[in-house]
């Protein structure tokens, strides 16, 4: 039995992808999104508590966000966890409900965050490269155990290989659209 299987890189490969795609989900770009909000976690109950767990989110307007809090004692630690998010928003209280205005990117920090998509692109090109590699050693085991010929070793590398290109084209290619998106191109 073989140890290489092309479904299983091709599964890890679009993993990577999927990741970067949830990273750049929450990079601000200006406009309000739901997911700009899921790195915040809340202090309740005795533990940490993902804020979609303790409050509704919600987007009114294209620059506004609505957290409405379920829990009327939890509203000071939610707006309190938001505050302390580093996400450069000021929650606005009005009963159990936080208003979130989206403030407008200064050049400075949208080139910033653009930079932070490369890098977020170039963690999950490492992790492609990784499953590639691992997809190599895995056809050599095989040659070397006789389960697949050289010639066949061979031509399973080529199709590793052009997975590899089109995940990472994959990549290049989310990366520029939040690029583009960030710089308001």
């Amino acid at each position: 039995m073989p140890a290489y299987s092309k479904a299983d890189l091709g599964r890890r490969m679009h993993g990577a992808v999927e990741a970067l795609k949830h990273d750049l989900g929450g990079l601000r770009t200006g406009r309000a999104s739901i997911s700009l909000l899921e790195p915040v976690n809340v202090e309740v109950y005795g533990a940490s508590m993902p804020l979609n767990q303790v409050a509704t989110i919600s987007v009114p307007e294209p620059r506004m966000l609505s957290v409405q809090v379920w829990d009327r004692s939890n509203v000071g630690v939610v707006e309190k966890a938001i505050r302390s998010a580093g996400l450069g928003l000021n929650p606005i209280s009005e009963g159990q409900t936080l208003r979130l205005p989206i403030p407008d990117l200064t050049e400075e920090r949208r080139k910033e965050l653009a930079k932070l998509a490369g890098q977020y692109a170039e963690k999950a090109k490492i992790a492609v490269r990784n499953v590639r590699r691992d997809g190599m050693d895995l056809l050599k085991q095989d040659e070397k155990k006789h389960e697949i010929s050289e010639d066949e070793r061979k031509r399973l590398e080529t199709e590793v290989q052009k997975l590899t290109d089109e995940t990472i084209g994959e990549i290049d290619a989310a990366a520029a659209a939040k690029e583009k998106e960030i710089l308001g191109k």
